[in-house]
């Protein structure tokens, strides 16, 4: 399986400080281990796959970041349902689980989108989250960088996520050299009025 160890030290990493905390938004990376090989002795960071032993992991993570988004109560997910669809024999969504000194630290679960005027596949980051207790170690930029990883191997062109206005991230996002979409508006169909749309 594809890690990624970044060290204490890391000069990039430090800019993480107040930590990615959180951002809206499993596959293996053979090519992780040479690229990282020079940091992986010392280093108390490791990035991997995630597995189907953690999907419990998984979900508290989960309903740890709709804590820190005030929208717990909005949770419906189960470890049966994301065990269905992470792990499925063809998934659609897929999940990295950071640790730090080999315990549980963060996750990123993501996605690929479409976009018709590039003609290819992007990367869309659902959710990233670090606990707080080890943000500012290094961790939401490890994670950040594996996806980044996955774009550039596979040729998509975009890693793209969602942030609340709120968010201190944004921040850190803007100085790693993301952009705002300020010009798009996000919609969302869903409950009585997504059924009355499928019946029309």
């Amino acid at each position: 399986m594809g890690l990624r160890r970044i060290g204490k030290g890391d000069a990039f990493a430090d800019q993480l400080a107040d930590d990615v905390g959180i951002a809206r938004s499993s596959e293996q990376r053979p090519s992780i281990a040479s690229m990282t090989t020079e940091r992986t002795a010392s280093s108390p960071v490791v990035v991997r796959p995630a597995t189907p032993d953690d999907i419990g992991l998984i979900l508290s993570l989960i309903r740890e970041l709709a804590e820190f988004e005030r929208a717990l109560h909005e949770v419906h997910a189960t470890e049966e349902t994301l065990r269905a669809t992470l792990f499925a024999e063809r998934p659609a969504a897929f999940c990295h689980i950071a640790e730090y000194d080999g315990q549980p630290a963060g996750f990123a679960l993501w996605f690929l989108n479409y976009s018709t005027w590039l003609g290819g596949h992007g990367l869309y980051l659902e959710d990233l989250y670090v606990r707080e207790q080890v943000r500012g170690t290094g961790i939401g930029i490890a994670l950040l960088a594996e996806l980044a990883g996955i774009c550039v191997e596979r040729g998509y062109p975009r890693l793209e996520w969602w942030v609340l206005d709120w968010n201190p991230a944004r921040g850190f996002y803007e100085s790693i050299g993301a952009s705002a979409l300020t010009e798009w508006i996000p919609y969302r169909l869903t409950g009585e009025a997504l059924q009355q749309m499928a019946s029309r």
